[in-house]
């Protein structure tokens, strides 16, 4: 089979267990490339391909209802991946029309697919024969997305911003969310030494990596250094240094998997002497937490425990510290996981906040007077973040809100701008280069008398 027929396969397979088996993109992406015989360019353009179709997909739709006269969801899944796949080659890669249009038919028939073989091939005919300028109308008259957002996001996005004072920025904000991010790599303190060049903005712990396979980088497969956004790190580092810890200091983090601030957690507890519980609900979850952590137990073997469990169940008065990094819709990392924008729907958010506000509630319980829990989620939307808050909040008077913004500015290495939202820290992709994670430190005020 010719490479470009070999790479277009790889695209076709990954985008089908994504739209019919409900895959991940970016796990099912690696794995399909590790298991392929594609160069590093051919790699490329089949990432460009999934990622790129993936992200573009309502405005493909917009394209492919107008050249069929048919809402895209009423073709069989084979025949809208194969469409969306060549569309985005006519449209939007460098790639000739006739080349999109033939490979794409080609497709079909090597797989079996011989009953859409003239549908693929007509309707690409037609994307290809109109000027690009004709179909970018098409695409901004549609009411059914915005830069390639559903419009249930595009609204909790605005609503957002509008929290920040920042609504005029909604379309530099989407538009983030369709570029791919660089990999960040985060160095656990005491284990690892961050190098001299590639520091990342804000995180002492941070590097970016320019390309490349981060699994070759000194660390990476030893877990003392670990793939991880710098917005992550920082939500970690909030709880960790807004005071210094101390020996016989107790942390918990309640919703820990797959162990990437828990390893920021345990690293900076190692170092004090600090323990560190870290609970997770999902078996499988609590599994990757153990392996994230493998290498801050080697050399501090009592300072981390690991359980499955629901951390919804208080554990009263017995902690300093807690991180609750709570179950949220992500759509802080619409550009780690393209499809999501597309699968979920604005149906999920109530049971979400549901899940938020029993742990919120736990967590606070959970902290001895004085103690200290940072309510973080990978999402800005305000039913899950500000309106969690305030619901919590409002019917104790034993927990203080602290100025968030004002403990992030005295972590990072350079100065930081435009994270403020109210007394919390809100990061954002187009601001900050980081996931939209949203912050908030309470205090649980000591007992009186």
């Amino acid at each position: 089979m010719p490479k470009a027929s070999q790479s277009r396969q790889v695209v076709c397979d990954v985008l089908m267990a994504v739209t019919v088996n409900g895959a991940y993109a970016n796990l099912a992406l690696p794995a399909a490339l590790d298991h392929s015989t594609l160069d590093a360019r051919d790699r490329a353009f089949v990432t460009e391909l999934v990622y790129g179709s993936l992200r573009a997909q309502g405005e493909l739709d917009a394209v492919l209802a107008e050249a069929t006269r048919r809402d895209v969801a009423t073709l069989d899944p084979e025949a809208a991946v194969l469409l969306r796949m060549g569309a985005y080659q006519v449209l939007r890669m460098r790639v000739e029309s006739h080349a999109a249009v033939h490979e794409s038919v080609d497709l079909a028939k090597r797989n079996g697919l011989h009953r859409i073989s003239g549908l693929v091939n007509a309707v690409l005919r037609a994307v290809a024969t109109q000027p690009a300028e004709h179909w970018e109308r098409v695409i901004s008259q549609s009411t059914t997305s915005l830069v390639s957002h559903p419009a249930w996001i595009v609204r909790e996005i605005e609503r957002a911003l509008g929290e920040c004072t920042a609504t005029e920025e909604l379309t530099s904000a989407l538009e983030a969310h369709n570029v791919a991010p660089r990999v960040t790599l985060c160095h656990l303190p005491g284990l690892s030494t961050r190098p001299a060049e590639g520091h990342t903005p804000y995180s002492p712990l941070g590097t970016r990596l320019d390309g490349g396979d981060p699994g070759t980088v000194a660390g990476v497969a030893e877990k003392t250094v670990r793939v991880q956004d710098e917005g992550s790190q920082l939500a970690a580092l909030a709880l960790t240094r807004f005071a210094p810890l101390e020996e016989h200091d107790t942390l918990w983090d309640m919703c820990a998997g797959p162990g990437g601030k828990t390893a920021i957690l345990a690293s900076e507890a190692g170092a004090v002497g600090a323990s560190v519980l870290a609970t997770e609900i999902s078996p499988h979850r609590a599994g990757l937490v153990k392996d994230s952590t493998s290498a801050i137990v080697a050399s501090f073997p009592d300072l981390l425990t690991v359980e499955v469990g629901d951390a919804g169940d208080p554990r009263r008065d017995t902690f300093n510290r807690i991180l609750l990094d709570a179950p949220c819709s992500g759509l802080g990392a619409l550009r780690r996981r393209p499809e999501a924008r597309w699968v979920k729907s604005p149906d999920i958010l109530a049971g979400l906040v549901s899940i938020q506000e029993n742990l919120l509630r736990s967590g606070l319980d959970s902290l001895k007077p004085g103690g200290v829990l940072a309510y973080v989620t990978c999402s800005p939307v305000v039913d899950e973040t500000t309106g969690i808050i305030q619901r919590v909040l409002g019917d104790r008077g034993d927990v203080e809100v602290l100025d968030t913004p004002a403990v992030l500015q005295s972590i990072v290495d350079t100065p930081i701008q435009g994270h403020e939202r109210g007394r919390a820290v809100q990061l954002w992709t187009h601001r900050h280069g980081t996931d939209a994670m949203f912050i908030q430190l309470l205090r649980r005020l000591p007992s009186v008398g």
